[in-house]
């Protein structure tokens, strides 16, 4: 009886699901498959993807992710331009990160993700703050080093997708628990693709 309940709660978690989650949803995954495929208009579904999720985490009570969105939407912007130009000058498509910046990267996350933590737990009415604050920082990560077409990025983002599955599901947000689960088999794919192209290009 405990498992019917528990996925009669999930059903009805997802007929419920609001049409700004849908929308945020459909437009993330056609982000990253885009993304992988390095297809510029990967940055327009990302605009629309983000906007939509600004409210949805918002209103869920998941904030560090709402302001996520923000940032997202700058990157989006600039990451569009950066591929743009990049393209133009046809320089090489894919780097990769050296020694030192792995450990400026990794110290970096680190640091913010503390910062977050911090911010969350005493200036919001986060539940979660420490771990929405360690996810935010990831993902803050991970869209710096997409929009600079930085292989490791693929990493960081299946890295912090195996962490979202079980948050958003805590937070009743079974369709995006989904949504991250795809973009985990997705990011996955992407990694390899970009670094069949990085050692092409070596």
């Amino acid at each position: 009886m405990q498992h019917l309940s528990i996925g009669q709660h999930i059903i009805q978690g997802i007929k419920q699901t609001s049409y700004l989650e849908w929308v945020g949803a459909v437009t993330t995954i056609a982000c990253v498959y885009l993304a992988a495929r390095q297809n510029i208009w990967n940055w327009l579904a990302g605009i629309i993807a983000v906007i939509a999720y600004m409210v949805v985490f918002f209103e869920s009570g998941l904030f560090g992710d709402a302001y996520l969105q923000i940032y997202f939407l700058g990157t989006g912007v600039y990451g569009w331009y950066f591929w743009l130009r990049k393209k133009e000058r046809d320089e090489k498509p894919v780097v990769s990160l050296n020694g030192k910046a792995y450990a400026l990267v990794i110290l970096a996350t680190l640091a913010l993700s503390g910062l977050l933590g911090l911010y969350l737990q005493y200036f919001t009415s986060s539940t979660v703050p420490y771990i929405d604050g360690f996810c935010t920082a990831v993902s803050f990560m991970a869209q710096l080093l997409m929009t600079r077409k930085i292989l490791q990025n693929w990493a960081l983002w299946v890295f912090v997708d195996i962490c979202y599955v079980p948050l958003y599901i805590y937070k009743n947000l079974y369709i995006t628990a989904v949504l991250y689960a795809i973009l985990l088999v997705l990011g996955t794919m992407g990694y390899i693709d970009w670094y069949k192209e990085y050692k092409g290009k070596s």
